[in-house]
Order: structure tokens, then sequence, then C-alpha cells
């Protein structure tokens, strides 16, 4: 029988793993177990289960922007010109195809989307906007943010 992934529900021991694994999920199954005092098979199904019912999403690993010259943090806020479904989906789109863009959310409020960018400096950010952003037509407002200081930033999620 098929399990139901929408309605799964994780326990203890399941929350032990993603705990863990956020903080390294290099550690082998061995390791794994050990750490969260079970057998290497449970461990092992039950991984293979949250990656199945989809609380594992992927495995990553996390670069230092600063180190690769890409440090120069900016949150761009971006109200349409118009919205429906396609012109929202056009929108999307385009900036799924964008490198520097690291994160979108569609939001409420005065602005229609929140877009995280990463880039070299401000005179890159200028040119990345006037070039990329700016190209889309329906784009009528943008406010740029730029990161002082990076206080905290967690890639987990409270479990």
């Amino acid at each position: 029988m098929a399990i139901d992934h929408t309605n799964y529900q994780i326990d203890d021991k399941d929350k032990e793993i993603l705990r863990v694994l956020q903080n390294n999920a290099r550690l082998t199954n061995k390791e794994l177990a050990a750490k969260i005092h079970l057998s290497t098979t449970p461990t092992f199904e039950r991984v293979k289960r949250l990656e199945r019912t989809g609380f594992i999403k992927q495995y990553a690993t996390i670069l230092d922007a600063h180190k690769l010259n890409k440090g120069f943090t900016v949150f761009c806020s971006i109200k349409l010109r118009h919205i429906n479904s396609e012109k929202a989906l056009a929108f999307c789109e385009m900036v799924k195809r964008i490198p520097e863009v690291t994160e979108c959310y569609n939001i409420s409020g005065s602005f229609d989307y929140m877009l995280r960018i990463q880039s070299p400096n401000m005179q890159y950010y200028q040119r990345f906007l006037l070039d990329v952003i700016g190209q889309h037509e329906n784009i009528a407002t943008l406010e740029s943010t730029f990161v002082m200081e990076e206080i905290k930033h967690e890639y987990s999620v409270s479990v």
C-alpha cells in the first residue's frame, strides 16, 4: 500500500533525524544512527521515508558569498504594473532564470514580490537593475534595500 505523503506524520525520532541532518547532511547512515541511538536499518528506512514524503527536499552545500565575490546583498521589492495569472507567471519565470536572484517571494502589502539578490558590489547591482530586471516591461515600481551587516542567516527550519 502506498503512503499518503500529504498526511504523513513524523514522530520525535524523525524530528531528531531532521535536526541532526540539518546540522551535517554528510554523515554516513552509521554515524547518523549512532547520534540518534537507533540501529542502521531503521535509520536508513526513516531517512528514505523523510525524503520520499518531502520532509527532506534536497541536500546542499552552503557557500561563502563573500569569498566568491557575491557578498553584496540587496533585497529588491517589486510592484507589477498589471497583475493577473499570466503576467505573474511571466515575471516568476523570468526571475527563476536569473542566477543573481537567490530568493523570490510573492508578498502582501505595497509590493508584489521581494527578491534577494547577490552581487559583487553596488556598481554591478546598478547595471543588473538596468540591464536585467529593468528589461521586464511589467515592473511598475521597485525599491532596493541594501544589507549593511548580516546579523543572522539560518538555513535550518526549527524542528
